[in-house]
């Protein structure tokens, strides 16, 4: 069986000045794992809730399936959530509700790489970025294995030149002398443009209007001065934090002397306080 890893990111790569500076102070990499059988069905599902959800644009369209092209993204709806408008945000909670509906459903799951940057001190983005879709490969890797498939991962895609680190990253573990790191991985990262993949606006979504949200909430709250913090974000915690907890991708190890632990799911690496990943759920 093929199985597809859509990845896309909230936050930008930039350190972070100082505790009032209003740079995004996280950056979040985030893979969503769908079974081949059932990106259709997902594709069509998203489009049905677009259609819900807007149903004045959707009659301005001539045909139906560019919907797909209308995109809401992730940040625009994390801005909802923070509105007064108790309309706007009831509406904003249906589009993720719905959503996540459909990702239990299908059978999907999560990892995600989740980066507090430390106030005024170094941050490199794109070594972060690297090694994030690196642990992401490891994930789908053994996604795939436990389920004897073969996988592709479409990322949305920025700069020819980040695209070129991506693949370059996984490349060089693909095609090491002592063999291939992510066999069941069957290319180097394809690079999408979300308006054509249902996959990509969702783990939009997931990223920008869930996990974002939840890890400022989570980490930076009380440390940093931000435009990027709102209290609402609270909401966003106590709503979703559990579903995205069991729509995780988690997996075990063996370390040399024969201990296991848990790799994959959602991660964090704290900057800050260094708390650990469980308090995303907390």
């Amino acid at each position: 069986m093929h199985y597809i890893c859509y990845v896309d990111e909230a936050g930008c790569p930039g350190e972070l000045p100082s505790r009032t500076s209003n740079v995004q102070p996280c950056i979040v990499i985030t893979g969503l794992f769908v079974p081949e059988e059932n990106i259709a069905e997902l594709t069509r599902e998203y489009l049905h809730l677009k259609r819900t959800f807007n149903p004045k644009h959707a009659g301005s369209l001539q045909h139906d399936l560019q919907l797909i092209l209308y995109e809401i993204k992730g940040s625009d709806l994390r801005s909802d959530i923070r509105k007064k408008g108790r309309n706007t945000r009831r509406r904003a909670f249906g589009w993720l509700d719905k959503t996540l509906n459909l990702l239990e459903r299908l059978n999907c799951r999560i990892v995600s790489r989740i980066y507090v940057k430390p106030p005024g001190g170094p941050f490199d983005g794109k070594k972060v970025y690297s090694a994030s879709i690196q642990k992401i490969c490891e994930a789908f890797q053994s996604y795939l294995e436990e389920r004897e498939g073969s996988g592709i991962i479409i990322a949305d895609s920025r700069t020819p030149a980040q695209n070129q680190n991506v693949s370059q990253s996984v490349f060089t573990q693909k095609f090491k002398l002592n063999g291939d790191r992510y066999d069941r991985i069957l290319e180097m990262p394809l690079f999408g443009h979300s308006e054509n993949h249902a996959g990509l606006q969702i783990v939009d979504w997931i990223s920008s209007s869930l996990l974002f949200p939840i890890a400022t909430k989570t980490y930076c709250d009380g440390h940093i001065q931000s435009i990027h913090l709102h209290p609402k974000d609270a909401l966003i915690k106590s709503r979703y934090s559990e579903r995205l907890r069991n729509l995780q991708y988690r997996y075990q190890v063996e370390k040399n002397n024969g201990v296991f632990r848990h790799a994959g799911g959602i991660t964090v690496n704290d900057g800050i306080s260094q708390k650990s990943s469980a308090h995303m759920f907390r």
